[in-house]
C-alpha cells in the first residue's frame, strides 16, 4: 500500500505505559500509513501522557515544539535508590526514611527551583560519540557526562504519605525528572527514586477531549477517529499565539 503524503499536522498522543516512544510512532505509521512521522521529546517507557507527534510538513516544527517547557505530575519513593533512578531500575542502596516533617520535604524541593545544572542519567537517550548512553548503561559502563542547565518553573508537593511523595512540576525541555526525584531523596539523606510519572503538558498542548488520541486507537488502526483528533498547522499556530 503507497503511502500516503498528504497528511500534515501535530498528533497529540496519550501515551500508555511500558512502550517506547518510537513504538507509538511506528503504530502511528502504520495507522496512519504514512512515513514521516516523528515525536518531539521522548517518553520513558514507564511514563504515560503526551506524547506529540509531528507528520509531515508538521516535523519542520519539531525542535520549536521539543523547546517548550513541560508539565509533569509523578511520585518518587524515600529510601531506595535504583540503577535507573526510577520502578524499572535494580535497587542500589536501601536507607532507612527519617522522620521528615512537610518542611523538610519542602526545603529539598525548594533547593530544585529556578535554574540549576543536572547531571543527565546513564539510562538516556543523550548520544556520547554517537552511542546513545542506555546502550553503554546496559553494558555496565559508566561515562563521564556533562551537567545540563536546566529550570524549574515551578512545582508543587500534591501528597505526601512516606516513604511516597506526590508532586507536580513544569520545566524546561531536557529535563529529567526521575534525576529530580533521585537529587531530592540525595538531599534528605534517603535517597529516592521515581516511581511514576505523567506528562500533563508540553509547552501550549493540554489534553482537551477530542484534540487528542489513544495509542489504542493507533494499534487498532482507527485512522478516522485518530484523524479527526489531529491539529492542522493552522490550529497549532493559532494555540500558540502566533
Amino acid at each position: 500500500m503507497k503511502s500516503d503524503d498528504s497528511l500534515n499536522g501535530v498528533l497529540l498522543v496519550d501515551k500508555a505505559p511500558d512502550m517506547t516512544s518510537h513504538d507509538v510512532v511506528a503504530v502511528a505509521r502504520r495507522c496512519l500509513n504514512t512515513k514521516k512521522i516523528g515525536h518531539c521529546g521522548t517518553l520513558d517507557p514507564m511514563a504515560t501522557g503526551m506524547l506529540i507527534l509531528v507528520i509531515g510538513t508538521g516535523t519542520k516544527l519539531q525542535d520549536l515544539l521539543m523547546s517548550e517547557d513541560k508539565e509533569y505530575t509523578g511520585s518518587l519513593k524515600l529510601g531506595v535508590t535504583t540503577s535507573t533512578q526510577d520502578a524499572e531500575g535494580e535497587v542500589v542502596a536501601e536507607k532507612p526514611v527519617p522522620a521528615l516533617t512537610d518542611d523538610d520535604i519542602k526545603a529539598a524541593f525548594d533547593a530544585f527551583k529556578g535554574d540549576f545544572y543536572q547531571m543527565p542519567p546513564m539510562v538516556s537517550a543523550i548520544k556520547i560519540n554517537g552511542v546513545p548512553l542506555y546502550k553503554l548503561a546496559r553494558k555496565g559502563q559508566e561515562v563521564e557526562r556533562k551537567a545540563r542547565f536546566v529550570r524549574v518553573y515551578d512545582y508543587e508537593i500534591q501528597k505526601t504519605a512516606l516513604p511516597d511523595v506526590d508532586f507536580r512540576v513544569v520545566c524546561s525541555k531536557g529535563f529529567y525528572v526521575r534525576t529530580y526525584a533521585n537529587d531530592i531523596g540525595e538531599k534528605l539523606g534517603c535517597g529516592a527514586h521515581l516511581t511514576s510519572l505523567r506528562r500533563t503538558r508540553s509547552g501550549h498542548f493540554t489534553f482537551v477531549p477530542g484534540r487528542y488520541t489513544t495509542f489504542d486507537a493507533l494499534k487498532q488502526g482507527r485512522r478516522d477517529e485518530v484523524l479527526a483528533s489531529m491539529l492542522t498547522l493552522y490550529d497549532v499556530s493559532k494555540l500558540r499565539g502566533a
